[in-house]
Order: C-alpha cells, then sequence, then structure tokens
C-alpha cells in the first residue's frame, strides 16, 4: 500500500510547492501525477530507475543541482533547507528517498529546469500526461498512457475510500 494521495498532496506536496513560491493546482495535480506514475504513491521504493517516490536518477538530481539551482543562490538555499543536515553531505541522492518534502522540491525543480509549460487547468489530465511525458518520465518505455492509468487508479482509490 502506497501512501494516501488526499495526505501527499496535503501534508507534501502543497506545502513543497508553497514554500518554493511555486504552488498552483495544475503543478501540485502534475506532481502528484508523477508520483503515481513513478512509484504508485511508494508503493515501490527500489533504486532501478531512480529514486523515492518519483524515481529520479542520480544524474537527473545532480543536473537540477548543477545547471539550474546553481544559478540562483535563494532558490537553492530554499531547497537545500528541505534536505536533511548531514545525511544530505553524505548520501545526497538518498534523500530522494527517505525526504519527502526535499525529493517534491527536486521533482518540481525538473520540471523547471526544463522551462517545462505547465498545464493551466489542473483537470486537463491529458495535457498533464503530455507535460509528465515530455519532461519527466523515469522510464522510456512508457508513454502517456502510463500517466493516465495511474491517475485514474488514484481518483477510483479516493471514490473507494470515500464510499467505504
Amino acid at each position: 500500500m502506497g501512501i494516501n494521495p488526499a495526505d501527499f498532496r496535503k501534508y507534501v506536496i502543497r506545502p513543497t510547492l508553497t514554500k518554493l513560491g511555486t504552488w498552483s493546482p495544475s503543478l501540485e495535480n502534475l506532481l502528484l501525477g508523477s508520483a503515481a506514475a513513478a512509484s504508485q504513491l511508494g508503493i515501490s521504493l527500489s533504486c532501478e530507475h531512480g529514486f523515492g517516490v518519483y524515481k529520479i536518477a542520480k544524474e537527473t538530481h545532480h543536473r537540477v543541482w548543477d545547471e539550474f539551482l546553481a544559478f540562483d543562490p535563494d532558490l537553492a538555499s530554499k531547497v537545500r533547507g528541505m534536505a536533511s543536515q548531514r545525511d544530505f553531505l553524505s548520501h545526497p541522492d538518498m534523500e530522494l528517498t527517505t525526504n519527502l518534502i526535499y525529493s517534491t522540491a527536486i521533482a518540481w525543480g525538473v520540471y523547471a529546469h526544463q522551462k517545462a509549460a505547465i498545464p493551466e487547468n489542473e483537470n486537463d489530465t491529458s495535457a498533464l500526461a503530455e507535460c509528465w511525458n515530455r519532461h519527466f518520465k523515469h522510464d522510456q518505455s512508457l508513454d502517456k498512457t502510463h500517466y493516465l492509468m495511474c491517475v485514474k487508479n488514484i481518483k477510483e482509490k479516493k471514490q473507494a475510500v470515500i464510499a467505504a
């Protein structure tokens, strides 16, 4: 069983994006869908395709820091402030698995670094899936139908919880 989608949205994604000054309903939905597509919201945290709920590859993590955050010291400081004090220095990539706030900030950074055009309509799952497909997917064998299926599964689980 993975993380409850409503809890992940409320306690991880929204506060992270708010701290970064980037919150929008569309971006929140995009990141929730990205985590669902990567790991079914934490059902699998294996490192085969990347680390943590977003399956961010080591190279991608470093690219976000070296090519994006390094050029904005204030933003870099905010993101670094979300990481743990000691573990980040000895195992920075493992922070993507053990720290949901930090991994969400880096997941946002993947999109921001690529200057992804975030769809304006937060309910346009097809446009969100296309954005994920172009800028984020961890496994090149997947396409936007994978994202759409994972988002559909989240919605079905939410209805099941409400109906229970």
